[in-house]
């Protein structure tokens, strides 16, 4: 699987989550009351995210790991730095 497959469209983010990671909710949180457009994936319940995971960040599956319209990836950035990102 390549993070091609999870490549959003421009002015959104694909954030790869976890059920329970407070990270998540909290981003999740403010990215929907910033009105940031996102597409959740779940890294336990997809095949193949967590291994796509893991390649951007070193091996390990840290999450949120978020991925830009440019294949470009962040983990567990701030909502300053999504909102910057997709413009």
């Amino acid at each position: 699987m390549n993070s091609a497959t999870f490549t959003p469209a421009a002015g959104s983010v694909t954030m790869f989550t976890t059920s329970w990671c407070g990270y998540c909710r909290n981003l999740k949180s403010q990215m929907d009351k910033a009105g940031v457009a996102y597409t959740e994936v779940n890294i336990e319940e997809v095949e193949g995210t967590a291994e796509l995971v893991a390649s951007v960040n070193g091996g390990n599956q840290t999450v949120p790991t978020l991925l830009f319209s440019d294949g470009s990836s962040a983990t567990n950035p701030s909502l300053a730095e999504v909102k910057a990102r997709i413009g």
